[in-house]
């Protein structure tokens, strides 16, 4: 059995909303859908990620909407995927039977890895009764006016306010509108199936149980692609697909998470859209795949980004999927946000914000292609040397740096040891391939931006590096200056750091706050819950200080906090354990992957003191990527 496969637990919501970890994911590499314990689909943006919601009960009881199938008195659930796929099983007892929905975004057989794309536009929701008899209701309720007429043997839904999303609904059962009643018996099947923008112009043709049968193949010959055999190996497999189900297949983009306005705290005002590719969270996914011999995404990506660098000129902090500006931000004042938390947000205003941390996060992808026996075109090469160069001007300037402060600038720490790695890799690069550029020079503004960091950064009375240069709070962001090779992990500074982190930043349990707003102001009002990523940093740094078993029991603790499909959102609220935060979060599946590599490459070796690894070593993929050149896509070809 699987490690996402738990006993059937009774359905509790608090205001009338199920907890964030009662819902998993499925996705077809061009949108998602979440899909709730009690059958509900209450989270689906269609035609693609970024796009308006077609569900989104998730943010609102009355008005999100949802679409669900579920039998009369519901007592309890249980959910599991199927193994090594993003294919959703839930379970459902009633008072007078059980039944099983399996719910899947279509995917053609193809492999992910070569043949892009692989959407269908079709949600498949497949049904069998196990035993019993039971009414089954079938629920279509999208968000907002809609209306249902008959159309080839389904329903046509005409959307008031996207009339440019065409969408039917097919079932093998008969469709009453937007509500519908079947009577089943144990053995009986029925299945429905949502189909959008295009896909709508084909009949089911091909069986349900075929359909799925493709679907299940092709996620799991992308999945044997994994190669790991480190420490919670079932959870490591599943975040790595966690991570496939945040790619936009098209083009490589990855996006954060696919909600928006799930609150970092309830009630509060920490509701934030992460429907889009950050430059920062795509590259440490990247990282964590290249890791576990998923080199193709780290190809897809970095061709994304350098394509939308081209088009804008300086990289901004984030894109939406075709690599151009996201929408304004704007607040939606019809829903409430989950479980009271508003405001709901749409589009994301740190678009506009200077993140210096950019500069590193794409030159540090540049580099871990080549250690990967990968290499670099004159154009390519150009981009990157130019962002190089803005590293070594723009190191010292205020930004609103990695957390994203709604406050005015400042010269980040964290930001200034982000140029530090572009402009180390950058003289590697252009050294080791013989590329042209001022290698000298950014070896020289590295070393100075080393030393203005022990120097400016450091603390003798809080014992640590801080959040800024010139002084501040603690930043748990700090802990990650050794895994970007900044600094060695167990000098006795970031020895100091990380003790000094672990206990000012500390939740309880193992998990860190990132800062506290009331020492680092952000501009917003409230708290929030512990950042995920946070603690594996804080696992990396034990680790690579000789602290193998306090990494390992730290490493274990963390995975259990995971929900019982092996997803893990952005925060935790250290009280109750209860998930904040968009959900499922990229980065703290990074977190879950890169810590496990770590730690067995340290067991592997049985290294039980201070480690120092080179850059190549700690980057190189478990696996050696093909060679290949990377080209800019358009017209710098």
């Amino acid at each position: 059995m699987s490690p996402s496969a738990v006993g059937f637990r009774e359905l509790k919501r608090v205001g009338g909303f199920l907890s964030i970890e009662d819902h998993g994911l499925i996705g077809d590499g061009k949108t998602a859908a979440l899909i709730g314990r009690d059958g509900s689909v209450c989270w689906m943006c269609v035609p693609r990620f970024d796009s308006p919601p077609l569900f989104c009960g998730l943010l609102d009881r009355t008005r999100g909407g949802a679409f669900t199938v579920a039998p009369e008195g519901l007592l309890e659930s249980r959910q599991e995927y199927l193994e090594d796929t993003g294919v959703l099983v839930t379970e459902l007892r009633s008072t007078t039977g059980l039944v099983r929905v399996t719910d899947a975004l279509l995917l053609r057989a193809v492999d992910l890895r070569e043949d892009l794309p692989a959407h269908r536009g079709e949600l498949l929701r497949q049904v069998e009764v196990l035993h019993g008899r039971v009414r089954l209701r079938v629920a279509f309720h999208p968000r907002g006016d809609c209306q249902l007429e008959s159309w080839r043997g389904g329903l046509l839904v005409r959307l008031a306010a996207r009339p440019e999303v065409e969408l039917v609904l097919r079932a093998t059962q008969p469709l009453a509108g937007s509500e519908s009643v079947w009577e089943l018996a144990a053995g009986e099947r029925a299945a429905l199936l949502m189909q959008w923008n295009g896909a709508h112009c084909r009949h089911w043709g091909v069986p349900p149980e075929e359909q799925l049968a493709e679907t299940v193949e092709t996620w799991r010959r992308w999945a044997s692609h994994i190669r790991y055999e480190g420490p919670q190996g079932a959870l490591v497999r599943r975040s790595a697909l966690t991570l496939k189900l945040l790619d936009y297949f098209e083009n490589g983009a990855i996006i954060a998470a696919p909600t928006s306005s799930l609150p970092e705290a309830i009630g509060g005002s920490r509701n934030w859209d992460y429907r889009y590719a950050w430059i920062r969270d795509a590259a440490f996914s990247v990282y964590a795949l290249r890791r576990i011999g998923l080199g193709s995404e780290a190809f897809g990506f970095l061709g994304w980004v350098l394509e939308a660098v081209e088009r804008h000129g300086r990289p901004r902090v984030l894109y939406d999927l075709d690599g151009n500006q996201p929408p304004p931000e704007r607040i939606d004042p019809e829903l409430e946000g989950y479980r009271g938390s508003a405001p709901v947000r749409w589009g994301n205003a740190a678009a506009e914000q200077r993140q210096h941390d950019v500069f590193g996060e794409i030159l540090d992808c540049a580099y871990q292609w080549v250690s990967g026996n990968g290499t670099l075109d004159a154009a390519l090469w150009s981009q990157l040397a130019a962002l190089a160069d803005a590293a070594a001007r723009e190191w010292q300037t205020p930004d609103h740096g990695i957390w994203e402060v709604r406050t005015a600038g400042r010269p980040f720490t964290y930001s200034a040891a982000l140029c530090h790695v572009a402009l180390d890799r950058a003289a590697r690069l252009a050294s080791t391939l013989r590329l042209p550029g001022d290698i000298e020079r950014w070896r020289t503004c590295a070393d100075t931006i080393e030393r203005a960091i022990h120097e400016e950064a450091w603390d003798p009375k809080a014992k640590s590096i801080t959040e800024h240069l010139g002084g501040g709070g603690l930043d748990a962001s700090l802990l990650a200056l050794p895994l970007r090779r900044v600094l060695p992990a167990d000098t006795p500074l970031m020895r100091a750091t990380t003790d000094a982190i672990h206990r000012h930043l500390g939740a309880g349990k193992g998990l860190l706050y990132r800062y506290l707003p009331r020492e680092s102001p952000d501009g917003l009002p409230g708290d929030e819950g512990a950042f995920l990523l946070c603690s594996f940093w804080l696992v990396d740094n034990l680790a690579l200080q000789g602290r193998l078993d306090e990494a390992m029991n730290l490493y274990d603790s963390l995975c259990q906090r995971a929900g019982p499909l092996g997803l893990l959102p952005e925060q935790i609220d250290p009280t109750s354990g209860a998930f904040l935060g968009n959900y499922p979060q990229a980065l703290s599946h990074v977190g879950l992957i890169s810590s496990g590599v770590l730690l067995e490459r340290l067991t592997r070796h049985e290294q039980s003191r201070p480690l120092r690894m080179s850059p190549a070593s700690i980057l190189s993929p478990a696996t050696p990527a093909a060679r290949a050149t990377l080209r800019v896509p358009g017209s710098l070809q």
